[in-house]
């Protein structure tokens, strides 16, 4: 996907090559696309849902992020001249808390030449279908819709702006495009001063990471996007800010990332805890223990929404095209009436951290152990049981062992936190839960005939899921059934750098593109067994399948290393932050 992405964890956007932003939800990650123009125009005209800037005569763009922030930089080039667009969504601490408005900023300069610019702002509402009325003044202009207004305040010509007129570019226009407010400032200066607090805020904030010797730019463009795709007013994670991008061209996998699932959070959340990027942590866990109250001791679904809403149908957008015209686009996913037993294993393992890091100033003391307790008794009693499994597949249930491998892991980490809190019948209780699990993971799911961990107990298909046994401790790296599982999936499931997700057909078919989180997987299994340098070297490949700003989808077509699916994926940048971790030279070893 050749996009960027600018946000403030409040709201997000995604810009094209050229400088449209076709992506932008209001009023938050889940809301109503009011640019929308990466799935089709609606119900309006083409170029509906999208706010452009044209250039006359463009030949060639390039773009870059201002080092270090979520700044995104555009050229775009003609043979008459080049225009710079500079976008950002400010960040910022004023007055003691957190600036983080659903707002977009784009400065717009000349840089040589005498380009001729068309500004193209076409908002709509409800999904592109309805168009919003419009009420002007001498500097803004309203978008009125059914729930909510936008307001654009610039020292560009409004009627130009409306219009859609080209026009010479003499200097530099700045537009502000958020909440219906009057703005303190001319916008020149409200945006000169926005950009100069936000890359203050977002080059204090890598500073502060802990990064690896190696892959540095990786890391912190990975740890940036993750950040990003964080909801801080609750804590929530999303796992992408769209919906809908296909898996593969034309295949009907199309779905709604933009919640949160515990268990891809919980690997968000881990991953920039790794390179001390804490805050997002502490605002998960209050999210997960707002979660667990909320669940009394009951089921929890495997995804909420941001503010913890349970309810999120799956619907169709009536009016969009789809990616390409690939439809459909869904609105809501079916996953929230899923029964996924990991579940229970993720966020035990998303809160534990909060147990033991010295750093994080929370509750997290007998009390908010046996808070937690209630999710293990769960997993004991449905370790064994089938589900819909990490692949949320909709149309079969079985033991999937992926799901009994975190149903073992929420209770040996119960045990684990039983015994930091000196609770040792507690830590006893536990671990006689985790041991029984454990041994009957090794009695089912191991298959004589795959010389391998299959996907589920008794099964005889191969899953890449499995070799999260080495990421969750159940098993040591050298313990040669592990070590024949890596190299049996690496064999069937992989293709390159990369990694089908299983062999076995789904709702939808045979998968036909590699999941990129699988491919990390594997990289950080291959390390684990000591084969290091062929996971440097898959690493390296796989790090060729990010886009020309280093973030990545969630999957990549083999043969084209053409990237599908929501974008950014959250699992895709978990991926490069841990391998780069795992596999980096040390600081001390090369200064």
């Amino acid at each position: 996907m050749d996009l960027g992405v600018i946000g403030n964890c409040a709201v997000a956007a995604l810009v094209s090559r050229e400088g449209a932003i076709n992506w932008f939800c209001l009023p938050r990650f889940d809301g109503d696309p009011v640019f929308h123009s990466l799935m089709g125009h609606g119900a309006g005209e083409e170029g509906d849902g999208e706010f452009a800037v044209e250039l006359e005569g463009m030949t060639e763009s390039e773009q870059s992020y201002l080092p270090n922030t979520a700044i995104l930089r555009t050229v775009l080039r003609s043979p008459k001249g080049a225009v710079e667009i500079v976008d950002f969504c400010p960040r910022f601490t004023a007055y003691g808390r957190s600036f983080r408005p659903q707002m977009l900023v784009r400065q717009v300069r000349r840089i040589e030449g005498s380009p001729r610019v068309r500004m193209r702002l076409r908002p709509r509402f409800q999904w592109g279908e309805v168009s919003p009325t419009l009420t002007r003044g001498s500097n803004h202009v309203r978008f009125v819709g059914p729930e909510q207004n936008m307001r654009l305040t610039t020292d560009a010509p409004i009627d130009h702006v409306l219009d859609a007129r080209l026009i010479n570019l003499e200097g530099e226009m700045t537009f502000i495009l958020g909440p219906d407010e009057t703005l303190s400032d001319s916008p020149e200066q409200i945006g000169t001063t926005f950009r100069t607090k936000t890359t203050r805020y977002w080059q204090r904030w890598t500073q502060r990471l802990a990064i690896p010797f190696e892959w540095q730019e990786a890391v912190i463009r990975a740890a940036i996007t993750l950040k990003l795709c964080s909801y801080e007013a609750t804590g929530g994670v999303i796992a992408a800010i769209t919906t809908s991008l296909p898996e593969a061209p034309d295949s009907g996998r199309n779905w709604d990332y933009r919640y949160c699932w515990v268990r891809d959070a919980f690997f968000t959340v881990r991953a920039l805890n790794s390179l001390a990027a804490t805050r997002t942590l502490e605002h998960y866990f209050q999210w997960l223990m707002n979660a667990v109250a909320d669940a009394e001791g009951g089921h929890i679904q495997p995804v909420l929404g941001l503010g913890l809403e349970t309810a999120l149908t799956e619907r169709i957008s009536p009016s969009l095209q789809g990616f390409r015209g690939m439809g459909p686009v869904r609105i809501g996913n079916q996953a929230h009436e899923h029964f996924q037993h990991d579940t229970y294993g993720n966020i035990i393992l998303g809160a534990a951290p909060a147990f033991f890091d010295h750093r994080l100033p929370m509750n997290t003391g007998r009390t908010a152990f046996e808070q937690l307790e209630p999710l293990g008794e769960q997993a004991w009693e449905l370790h064994d049981q089938p589900d819909a499994g990490i692949w949320e597949l909709r149309s079969r249930a079985r033991i999937h062992t992926s799901s009994s491998l975190m149903c073992w892991a929420a209770c040996d980490r119960l045990g684990k936190i039983a015994r930091h809190l000196e609770l040792e019948d507690r830590a006893t209780y536990w671990a006689d839960r985790a041991e029984v699990i454990r041994d009957k993971i090794l009695d089912n799911a191991w298959s004589e005939d795959r010389g391998a961990f299959v996907e589920s107990f008794g099964g005889s298909t191969l899953d890449a899921s499995v070799l999260l046994m080495g990421e969750v401790g159940f098993l040591p790296p050298k313990d040669p059934r592990f070590i024949a599982t890596v190299e049996r999936l690496s064999e069937v499931l992989g293709r390159g750098p990369f990694m089908l997700r299983y062999e076995e057909a789904d709702d939808f078919g045979v998968p036909e593109v590699g999941f990129n989180v699988c491919a990390f997987w594997r990289i950080d299994a291959l390390a684990r067994i000591g084969r290091e340098e062929e996971a440097r070297k898959l690493f390296e490949e796989l790090l060729e399948a990010r886009n020309h700003l280093g973030l990545m989808s969630e999957d990549t077509a083999f043969a084209t290393g053409e990237g599908w699916g929501n974008f950014p994926q959250t699992y895709s940048m978990v991926g490069i932050i841990n391998g780069a971790m795992r596999l980096s030279k040390r600081w001390e070893a090369e200064l």
